[in-house]
């Protein structure tokens, strides 16, 4: 595929890293529904478990072979050789949801005694298993608030007593719910500037941004995460993760997702080839989607304030942030109505076109209330301190035509 690096992702989407010819010609990559593959000798197999187990180094272009779809599968291989294009990876894994992607980094880059930093607000299933899982084998976690400096984010290191044993900064930018915005360049600098004798990993989930909008790996993160039930699936249909960096640390990502056997299957891999051939369009139409109902909201009298990245203000300390991070305000918005749960509730019951669920991402429009849903087990002072709080509402924007949505939310408040 050396002759088409010059070709955009969303035009390889359609064929990069597929042979045809291997598959009796079928112009899409066929479902790879088996549990193993058979090796025409048996120093060929040798071969195989030694590289797929870390035994012996692979060699310089040396193409990876099938073993048993725990540890590779086809649809996987291809799928996750189009995900590098995406965030300008070496290599990617992807496993059975997002949590997934985001437990298994955690246990291969952090042991008992160790120390990890990570960034609040948070995704709720990554701020418990932090929380009550890495508790139990005694990792110990620092926290630190979106909008912190640097020299406060240092302090909390310092000041812990645990800097030398810190190993990974964790961050999720645009946080979740609120799209506070954590500058990647600064956890890479702090990353650095605490790594010693041993290396301060630097993980960033991306999911709000895409891969479309954001790519970490160029600010200086190690990994990306993502989960990919979200945009990369887009399709609510799919539960999905995926995670890309250099090849050596995606090595040892996935020799632990061997283990724990967290890998997605055939069905899976093929369902998000299929879907990453729509991404950009599909991302496209739910930031133009997303821009509308933004504009609607600031202006509505029930709406107390909007959590959109295209509302950042030039003076604003988050606008440097924004303005190189991302290349779009994306599609995900909350605001805070006039009230509290009572009010925000009855807002939810009365949408007709806008579904009530969790999740985002998809190409219908969601609402739901972070508060006592997704971040239902984040403690209240931490939920409080971050703005998400009983007020606070979410939106996905789907690819609905905009007036329609508009429309919905419209008659919705009216009922407040």
């Amino acid at each position: 595929m050396s002759d088409n690096k010059n070709f955009k992702p969303e035009s390889l989407m359609m064929s990069y890293g597929y042979q045809p010819e291997l598959s009796v010609g079928s112009i899409k990559c066929p479902i790879y529904q088996t549990s193993t593959f058979t090796f025409p000798n048996a120093e060929f197999g040798k071969r195989l478990f030694s590289v797929a187990y870390g035994l012996e180094e692979p060699e310089i272009n040396e193409p990876q072979g099938l073993i048993y779809s725990r540890l590779n599968n086809p649809d996987l291989q291809i799928l996750e050789e189009r995900l590098t294009l995406w965030d300008n990876a070496e290599a990617g894994a992807v496993f059975d949801s997002g949590m997934a992607a985001i437990t298994t980094v955690l246990l291969e880059f952090l042991k008992p005694g160790d120390t990890l930093l990570c960034s609040t607000p948070t995704y709720g299933g990554t701020d418990h298993f932090i929380n009550h899982i890495l508790d139990k084998f005694q990792i110990n976690a620092l926290w630190f608030q979106a909008g912190a400096s640097e020299e406060e984010i240092r302090s909390i290191v310092e000041e812990s007593g645990k800097k030398d044993s810190l190993r990974l900064i964790y961050i999720e930018t645009p946080a979740n719910p609120t799209n506070a915005l954590i500058d990647i360049q600064m956890c890479r600098k702090l990353a650095d500037e605490f790594g010693g004798e041993e290396t301060v990993y630097l993980a960033v989930d991306n999911t709000y941004m895409g891969p479309i909008w954001s790519n970490p790996i160029d600010h200086g993160a190690d990994l990306v995460l993502y989960s990919a039930t979200k945009y990369i699936g887009g399709h609510s249909d799919v539960i999905a993760g995926a995670c890309l960096g250099s090849a050596a640390l995606i090595q040892r990502v996935k020799i632990m997702r061997t283990f724990l056997g967290n890998m997605a299957d055939a069905w899976t891999g093929w369902l998000l080839m299929r879907s990453l051939e729509t991404l950009k369009v599909r991302m496209e139409a739910q930031a133009k989607g997303a821009e509308v109902v933004a504009e609607f909201l600031k202006n509505h009298p029930k709406v107390e304030k909007v959590y959109y990245l295209g509302f950042i203000e030039k003076s604003h300390s988050d606008y440097a942030i924004y303005q190189r991070q991302y290349s779009s305000a994306g599609a995900m918005l909350s605001f805070d109505i006039k009230g509290g749960e009572k009010e925000a509730f009855t807002f939810l019951n009365n949408l007709k076109l806008i579904k009530l669920a969790v999740s985002l991402g998809g190409t219908e429009s969601l609402a739901q209330h972070p508060y006592s849903m997704t971040h239902a087990d984040v403690d209240s002072e931490t939920k409080n301190r971050n703005s998400v709080t009983e007020k606070l509402i979410r939106i996905s924007v789907g690819i609905e035509n905009p007036e329609d949505l508009v429309f919905d939310m419209s008659q919705s408040l009216e009922k407040v």
